[in-house]
C-alpha cells in the first residue's frame, strides 16, 4: 500500500517530515527526509535509543541525529551509527512519482 505524502518539491533538502501512522495507515509514525545527496529517504520516527522523533532532528549528508541525545542513523539503511543507539531503525521505500513523494507502507 502506497500514501501520498505531498509535493516532493515542499520538502527542502536537509529537511524531514512526520508522517502520522493514523494518516498513511501504517502501525507507527514515519520520518521522511530530502538529503544532502539529493534523495529521499523514510526511516521510523521513533529514536531506536529512547522516544524522540526522528523528523525533528538534524540532516547530515545521509545520516540523521536524533535530537534527544545525538544517536544517528544512516538515512539509506537505517544503521544506528553512533551511541547511545545500538539498534538499526526500520526503512520505507519513498519515491517521487509525478513530482510527489509516496511512501510504501
Amino acid at each position: 500500500m502506497s500514501y501520498r505524502v505531498g509535493p516532493a518539491d515542499q520538502l527542502p533538502e536537509g529537511e524531514g517530515l512526520l508522517v502520522e501512522a493514523k494518516d498513511s495507515g501504517a502501525g507507527e509514525d514515519i520520518a521522511v527526509f530530502h538529503a544532502e545527496d539529493g534523495n529521499f529517504y523514510a526511516l521510523q520516527d521513533e529514536c531506536t535509543h529512547e522516544v524522540a522523533s526522528l523528523s525533528e532532528g538534524w540532516v547530515e549528508g545521509c545520516e540523521i541525529e536524533c535530537p534527544m541525545h545525538a544517536a544517528s542513523f544512516d538515512l539509506r539503511s537505517g544503521k544506528a551509527m553512533c551511541l547511545p543507539a545500538t539498534v538499526d531503525a526500520r526503512t520505507y521505500k519513498v519515491s517521487v512519482v509525478d513530482g510527489n513523494l509516496e511512501l510504501d507502507v
